[in-house]
């Protein structure tokens, strides 16, 4: 897009912008914001705007707490549901002149620069899935739906459809191109797919994506939801990342003369995804309720191997071929922080790429209906079966510190291993209906 200065104060005039909101994330990818008056808007896009990191999860202590948010000029945009609102992703800085260890897109741009002096640019696709659920009479949400859809289809079944509609909308305005919009499996489940991006806009795009998907949902007296398995017993929502490496205006993963149409950086890139995923799998995963969306039986892929026909493997090489070679990680889920994410699965593939890693044979059989044995004759691990699980990993991979940084490695371990000891700790209604009377 590449906006100026004077394209933004321009822009921001003839559209009669008041107010802008200054958004960032925390750790966990919550999106934050503070807004500024128009009259302001010129000297913080000079000089950033001051804000108290101290208040922000994972960010500072209350004694080093002014930290500065600058404004990334190309996200500037009209918010098409509120006259006279525009945002801006900022950048969080410690102080005017250094980036802040613990920003999650500060974090991105430093994989981004890696693969860059490798010579790469990295693309990603996310397929982002997500619930409609009615609210009660106190405007609370609840798990009911009056949806009784399923895979593609119409209304009058899809009671979502019109919601789903107005978001595509609102998204085509923004700038999104929509490549389709679709009910999903469950009831009261969709799915809106957006054209694939260079890495930094589509981790942007995704955090907005679901900004846009809940405020819709609430003006259709609806509520969204990003949970991975919110609903015993249905499918859970993923979000599947599709990620391709462009070297000297080639896709990097294309090779004709291979049997799969592969390269050798392909095979590399998919070799350090597998050697890495167990760790990555906190971060991708990040919810207690993520590891009930993963377990077999309702799609979701479990089982760590690749495969260039079946979706059952973890990892998935799409038909696709030539300048839309990619590779597809399918157990991600959009409760995760996406630059995160997506700074990790880059800093992993290239972590294959840089040390040459072998992917082993890809499977073409349904993993879903192998026996035990059958896995352990194939060599197929699972993904970890718990947060706890998951973060036990992430502690063992020495290449998750490494490429998340220290701040956000030590803040994102403490304050997840709190939310499981939360968990753990509490009393379930399974365990009453299950324990009360029979103990």
């Amino acid at each position: 897009m590449g906006y100026t200065k004077e394209d933004i104060l321009r822009i921001a005039k003839e559209n009669n912008v008041e107010f802008i909101r200054l958004q960032f994330t925390d750790i966990f990818g919550q999106l934050k914001n503070v807004a500024i008056s128009d009259i302001q808007l010129e000297k913080v896009l000079d000089d950033g705007a001051m804000f108290d990191g101290s208040s922000i999860e994972g960010f500072v202590r209350i004694n080093e707490s002014d930290m500065y948010l600058k404004p990334d000029y190309d996200t500037f945009t009209i918010l098409p549901w509120k006259a006279g609102v525009a945002r801006l992703i900022c950048d969080v800085y410690s102080d005017r002149d250094t980036p802040f260890a613990g920003d999650p897109r500060y974090i991105f741009r430093k994989a981004i620069k890696e693969a860059a002096d490798m010579g790469y640019t990295f693309n990603v696709g996310p397929e982002c899935e997500f619930f409609l659920f009615e609210l009660d009479e106190n405007g609370n949400p609840t798990t009911k739906t009056a949806d009784v859809a399923g895979y593609f289809d119409m209304g009058p079944a899809d009671q979502g459809e019109q919601c789903r509609r107005d978001v595509c909308l609102a998204l085509q305005e923004m700038g999104y191109m929509i490549e389709a919009s679709h009910h999903e499996v469950a009831e009261g489940q969709h799915e809106i797919d957006f054209r694939f991006a260079e890495a930094l806009d589509a981790a942007d795009k995704v955090v907005t994506f679901k900004h846009v998907v809940k405020t819709y949902a609430r003006r259709h007296g609806l509520h969204a939801t990003f949970m991975p398995k919110p609903v015993f017993g249905i499918n859970g929502s993923g979000m599947h990342t599709n990620m391709s490496l462009m070297k000297d205006g080639k896709n990097a993963f294309y090779d004709p003369d291979d049997k799969y149409g592969l390269s050798k950086t392909a095979y590399h890139f998919i070799a350090g995804l597998l050697a890495h995923v167990k760790g990555i799998a906190a971060v991708s995963n990040p919810l207690v309720n993520s590891y009930k969306r993963l377990v077999p039986g309702y799609e979701a892929p479990v089982y760590i191997s690749w495969s260039a026909s079946n979706r059952s493997a973890l990892i998935r090489v799409p038909a696709a071929r030539g300048m839309g070679t990619r590779v597809e990680l399918r157990c991600p889920d959009p409760s995760c922080n996406p630059y995160l994410e997506m700074a990790l699965c880059l800093a992993a593939g290239l972590d294959g790429i840089k040390k040459g890693m072998e992917a082993p044979e890809g499977i073409t059989k349904n993993i879903f209906e192998m026996s035990a044995d059958e896995l352990k004759e194939n060599g197929i691990e699972s993904l970890p079966g718990s947060l706890s699980d998951a973060l036990d990993e992430f502690e063992a991979d020495p290449f998750i510190k490494e490429a998340l940084g220290e701040h956000i490695y030590e803040k994102y371990l403490e304050g997840k291993r709190k939310e499981w000891d939360d968990y753990r700790t509490k009393v379930s209604q399974w365990e009453i209906g299950e324990y009360l009377t029979k103990y």
